[in-house]
């Protein structure tokens, strides 16, 4: 049995299930919970029914674009009107069994992966105004039907050569990973967290979030964000309780770090966030309570793999895999290798080079 407990979009447990192994995930944003739900519980659709609907899809009234968000903005005009017309069409399908419920899925599915690529957006991986994108009036409805074309296609080929993994258990709860309680108890965990760095995973969804429903204003926004593992893109009223807590987790080697950091803000005059060494401790504390509730699930001689950058903030290095395998350790897990996936580069300092590793601990 296997658990993600940062789920994301359900590849891991995707995976798992393609290989007929029970796998369960645990993730906090709504949108990724149900992209991943959508992905492991439609595999039985019918490919030509769905393709069917999507392509006669009746738009009896448009839905309006999400009124928090800068839709205006993020769309040219005759696009966001044929948007808000897609949109109306999914809308006004409702389903009338669970086969069709999930079609309902896969079409909103298909629907949120365009957004994008229809707007004057992109995610590189941060979201932000493209200056070179023309996108034409029409554009929603055709990659609408691309995408639900390859839908289809995935859905032909899980019938053709996977059809006996279909029954193979998989769930991905809703839930926040420092908190939950595991059901079951699990062979192997593998996941890879957020990493210790800028990028706002709940701000650079939130196109899909708003479009789908799953916020409706900027403070739902920052609820789902305030309770994920922390980026430094944080609430500040939210790291000053976290200073002043007494049960935090600490060691050693994060308080070094910290007074790096603080040392390195100082002497530089300006930084972006002067409470970086609490968001930072935070992060590890974060993270710690996440592990803490994994290593309670894990079985005697299981595997407990993390694939992790690390970070360079303020001119301090972070060995986030090696600080991470330290934890695991003081859990009671081995430390059996610690591997370097791939080379990266610091977005503060190009030339600074970092790396992405994979930890693996071991509970004996």
């Amino acid at each position: 049995m296997i658990l993600d407990p940062f789920a994301g979009s359900g590849t891991v447990i995707v995976q798992a299930k393609l290989n007929d192994l029970a796998a369960y995930g645990v993730e906090l944003n709504p949108l990724l919970h149900f992209v991943a739900e959508t992905k492991i519980n439609s595999w039985t659709t019918d490919p030509h029914k769905f393709l069917n609907i999507a392509r006669h899809l009746a738009v009896r009234m448009p839905t309006k674009a999400p009124g928090f968000l800068k839709s205006e903005k993020h769309f040219n005009p005759g696009v966001l009107r044929n948007l808000e017309k897609l949109k109306g069409g999914i809308d006004s399908f409702e389903p009338v069994s669970k086969d069709e419920k999930h079609i309902k899925d896969l079409l909103l599915l298909a629907f949120a992966s365009i957004l994008i690529d229809c707007s004057n957006l992109k995610r590189t991986p941060c979201l932000g105004y493209s200056r070179n994108k023309n996108i034409e009036d029409n554009a929603p409805f055709i990659l609408f039907s691309k995408k639900t074309e390859e839908i289809a296609e995935d859905l032909q080929v899980l019938h053709s050569k996977f059809v006996h993994s279909i029954e193979c258990p998989a769930e991905i709860h809703l839930a926040n990973s420092m908190e939950f309680e595991h059901p079951h108890t699990y062979d192997l965990v593998i996941t890879s967290p957020p990493y210790m760095n800028g990028l706002d995973y709940v701000i650079n969804y939130k196109i899909e979030m708003g479009w789908l429903g799953f916020a409706e204003n900027h403070k739902q926004l920052k609820r789902v964000k305030d309770d994920m593992v922390v980026c430094d893109n944080v609430s500040k009223g939210l790291i000053r309780v976290f200073a002043s807590a007494t049960d935090r987790y600490t060691n050693p080697w994060i308080e070094e770090i910290k007074e790096s950091i603080f040392a390195n803000i100082q002497q530089r005059g300006s930084y972006r966030r002067k409470d970086m060494p609490e968001i930072v401790h935070k992060y590890f504390d974060d993270m710690y309570k996440v592990m803490k509730k994994v290593v309670s699930a894990l079985k005697s001689k299981g595997r407990f793999i993390l694939v992790i950058g690390d970070s360079l903030i303020a001119d301090t290095y972070l060995p986030t895999d090696l600080i991470i395998a330290r934890m695991g350790k003081e859990m009671g897990l081995n430390i059996e290798k610690i591997e370097k996936a791939r080379n990266r580069h610091s977005g503060q300092i190009r030339s600074y080079k970092l790396r992405e590793a994979i930890v693996t601990l071991r509970k004996e």
